[in-house]
């Protein structure tokens, strides 16, 4: 039996014991175990993260830039704060030495050919703690064919969540004949709030998303969309977080970029170091062309 250790004396008397707050917008109150989760996908020195989001071929299949993940992502991944992908690329084809956070993509069901809408969750949270995700995400088609579906889902994620610590995050899918307007995104934002998401994804709108920002209570991090040319993907980067939102998930604006390696570096400067979109498109240059 090892020897016992005399009795401490230093109690710090003088000095009061701190509590702090959590540093994400609306998530004191959560238990440690989904703070310590959500602090691995959102950096605490800023309070901001850089997600790359490949689980596009959950419904399109490969599409250009995600032919091969191996080839395509693997070289760049290391660069993301945040890996979002779906659990078959995840354990197919991502190394278990791989230490960056994973977001599952946890709904599923109908493809391109059908209505998108019209999904179901498509993980088990047994499965999601076997991967060791960081969180899970799951799409709210407000307006659309099968919302009340589609929000079953999100709230069914995360009554497990809760029980479980694992975060949701609820991504605002806007469907073909949707019109998007700051009203429509303070809606479907602000219902997967008072439903339980623990942060949002939704898109980017040049007027009104810093109302967006404020009207919803839980940290709202931009969906990259479509590709554009690259000093417009970094422009709507840099006003996205200027106006509030909590960091980017872009996809087809880094995969899919003449210089992808150069791309998401370029984005991580405008989302942690705010460095403004004419100087990082130069960054871009640069690393593109190996300066």
């Amino acid at each position: 039996m090892p020897e016992a250790d005399k009795e401490g004396k230093d109690f710090g008397l003088d000095k009061s014991t701190a509590t702090e707050g959590f540093f994400l917008k609306g998530s004191n109150s959560l238990d440690w175990g989904m703070k310590n989760r959500l602090s691995r996908i959102f950096n605490p020195e800023t309070g901001r993260t850089v997600m790359l989001a490949i689980d596009h071929g959950y419904f399109q299949g490969p599409t250009v830039g995600l032919e091969r993940i191996d080839l395509n992502i693997l070289p760049i991944a290391p660069y993301a704060d945040t890996l979002m992908l779906t659990r078959g690329i995840l354990r197919s084809v991502v190394p278990p030495s791989y230490t960056r956070p994973i977001v599952l993509r946890a709904s599923g069901g109908p493809s391109i050919l059908k209505e998108l809408s019209n999904e179901h969750i498509a993980v088990d949270m047994e499965d999601a703690l076997r991967l060791n995700a960081a969180a899970l995400a799951v799409q709210v088609f407000i307006g659309g064919e099968y919302e009340t579906q589609s929000v079953h889902n999100m709230t069914r994620l995360v009554d497990m969540g809760m029980r479980y610590g694992m975060p949701i995050l609820a991504v605002t899918a806007v469907g073909t004949d949707m019109k998007r307007s700051p009203r429509y995104f303070r809606l479907a934002c602000r219902i997967c709030a008072e439903l339980g998401a623990q942060y949002v994804k939704t898109y980017y709108i040049p007027k009104g998303f810093e109302s967006v920002t404020a009207s919803c209570p839980v940290p709202i991090v931009m969906a990259g969309g479509k590709k554009m040319p690259e000093i417009d993907a970094l422009t709507m980067a840099y006003n996205a977080i200027q106006e509030g939102a909590a960091g980017v998930d872009m996809g087809r604006n880094i995969f899919q970029a003449e210089s992808p390696a150069a791309m998401i570096q370029a984005v991580g400067a405008t989302v942690h170091k705010n460095l403004p979109p004419a100087q990082a498109h130069e960054m871009y240059l640069d690393l593109k062309n190996g300066k």
